[in-house]
């Protein structure tokens, strides 16, 4: 007995916390297509984006696909005759018998049907010179392309797209583009502040021999603390889902300061966002940096309470040895 057969379907629904213009995208980066093509998908009705796969396959497929944003089902794959989902040869073969009874055309560029004409009114190109041209890429292009343009814009891209995706984003302390989350957010803040605490001293050695080469020493840091502190925190708000700009909230009064603390408290989205695949694992390293970046404010607050009380008592026992 042959086993089974599977097919991925896709109705045009997206997974939680995906917005519908990130999934375009990174479908149309799976699926090695254009947009066009891509919006076909989301008319509601349900599409076979893959047909006859063994059962490993369909499932690296839904995988790939809803770590994409993208809901997908896996379903047996009957036969042809017994399918409610066209295949792309019925779907192109029903389109060319529609074209065949109106004088109408589809554009081969961005898919726009009308009347058959020399230029297209959606994206004004004028057909024969890009076929000409779309001939002569085929033509210099390395290898000859293994799908071809399909005839109707409803049919679904076809491409390889199992474990496509990268599972989790690539970590860059200089940059805006990733995601951190709120340990390492913590973690990478103390590590930055250990880094500045030598260079402060070496500065202040400096400050004995000449001022202004001090000033000018203490302004260079600063300048590079900050820029590594908007490189992190933006990378913090990309985790959460939200623009780096709000970074901006900082400046004002009051409201800065809850904003520093929301970054702190609210978690990460869960899987794929439109910043990128979520942040890999903690390190041991991270936690314990973060561990101790908490422990900062804390001991300055148990100091903050102890040394008054510890003043007092001084004072008083030095009171009562002059009595």
């Amino acid at each position: 007995m042959n086993p089974p057969r599977y097919k991925i379907v896709f109705d045009g629904q997206l997974m939680p916390e995906a917005s519908l213009e990130m999934v375009k995208t990174n479908l149309a980066r799976l699926f090695k297509s254009d947009l066009a093509r891509i919006d076909s998908l989301f008319s509601g009705t349900p599409v076979a984006l893959k047909r006859d796969l063994g059962e490993g396959e369909a499932e690296q497929y839904l995988t790939a696909l809803q770590r994409a944003g993208a809901k997908v089902r896996k379903e047996l794959d009957q036969a042809a005759s017994l399918s409610l989902v066209p295949t792309e040869a019925e779907t192109v073969q029903a389109e060319q018998v529609k074209q065949a009874a109106a004088p109408h055309m589809t554009c081969p560029k961005c898919g726009h049907e009308q009347a058959k004409a020399a230029e297209c009114s959606a994206c004004g190109i004028i057909i024969e010179k890009y076929l000409a041209r779309q001939a002569q890429l085929a033509e210099a292009a390395p290898a000859p392309a293994a799908v071809a343009t399909a005839a109707s814009p409803y049919a679904p891209p076809q491409a390889n797209v199992a474990e496509q995706l990268p599972q989790y984003s690539e970590l860059k302390v200089l940059g805006v583009s990733g995601r951190i989350g709120r340990v390492r957010y913590l973690g990478w803040l103390m590590a930055m502040t250990l880094c500045f605490i030598p260079i402060m001293l070496i500065g202040t050695g400096i400050a004995a021999m000449s001022s202004t080469l001090a000033i000018l020493a203490l302004g260079i840091v600063s300048i590079a603390a900050v820029v590594i502190g908007i490189f992190i925190g933006v990378q913090r708000l990309h985790d959460i889902g939200w623009s780096g700009w709000l970074l901006l909230v900082h400046l004002i009064p009051v409201v800065g300061s809850v904003f520093a603390l929301l970054m702190l408290i609210i978690p990460g989205t869960q899987g794929v966002n439109r910043y990128g695949p979520p942040p890999p694992p903690n390190s041991t390293a991270v936690k314990i940096l973060a561990w101790l970046f908490l422990l900062v404010p804390v001991t300055g607050i148990i100091a903050a309470i102890a040394l008054p009380q510890y003043q007092g008592y001084v004072e008083r026992a030095a009171e009562y040895q002059e009595r």
